[in-house]
C-alpha cells in the first residue's frame, strides 16, 4: 500500500516478441499455426527443447523438427509474489515427448499447482510477433 493507504494497480504484463533468426524461423512460423515444435536427434534418439540445428547431447546435426502434443507435467516450479505485474509462476514442465521446457504457468489457481500436475499448452500473443508458448493446469 502507498502512504495514503491506497493499493497500487499491478502493471500490465507485457510479452515481448521472440527474436527470430534462421535457426528458429521454423519454430516460430509453426507457433503462428498453434504448433509447438521440439528437436529430435536422429543420431542418438534424444528429444530436446529449445530446438536448434544441432543436438545438445551428441552434437550431431542430424536433427529434425517434431510436433509436441501439448501435454506436459510440472517438474518443478516457483511462485514469484513480488512482481510489478502481480504474482506469476515460473516452471519447468516435462513434455509428454520427453524434453523439459522452461515456461510460465498461466490462467490457473497457483495454490493448486504441485509437482507432477498435468498441464497443457496455451499460446499467448506477443507484442507484434509470434505467439509464445505457456502452460496451464490441465
Amino acid at each position: 500500500m502507498s502512504e495514503q493507504g491506497e493499493k497500487k494497480t499491478p502493471a500490465v504484463r507485457r510479452i515481448f516478441p521472440p527474436a527470430v533468426n534462421a535457426e528458429t524461423e521454423t519454430f516460430w512460423k509453426s507457433a503462428e499455426d498453434g504448433k509447438l515444435l521440439y528437436g529430435f536427434c536422429l543420431a542418438c534418439n534424444e528429444p530436446h527443447y529449445y530446438p536448434r540445428s544441432f543436438c545438445p547431447f551428441c552434437f550431431s546435426d542430424r536433427v529434425e523438427w517434431r510436433e509436441a502434443s501439448g501435454d506436459a507435467r510440472v517438474y518443478t516450479y516457483s511462485i514469484m509474489h513480488r512482481s510489478p505485474t502481480g504474482p506469476y509462476t515460473i516452471a519447468w514442465v516435462t513434455l509428454a515427448e520427453g524434453p523439459r521446457v522452461l515456461t510460465n504457468l498461466v490462467d490457473c489457481d497457483f495454490k493448486k499447482i504441485a509437482v507432477d500436475s498435468p498441464t497443457k499448452l496455451v499460446w499467448k500473443p506477443s507484442e507484434g510477433g509470434a505467439p509464445v508458448p505457456f502452460f496451464t493446469l490441465a
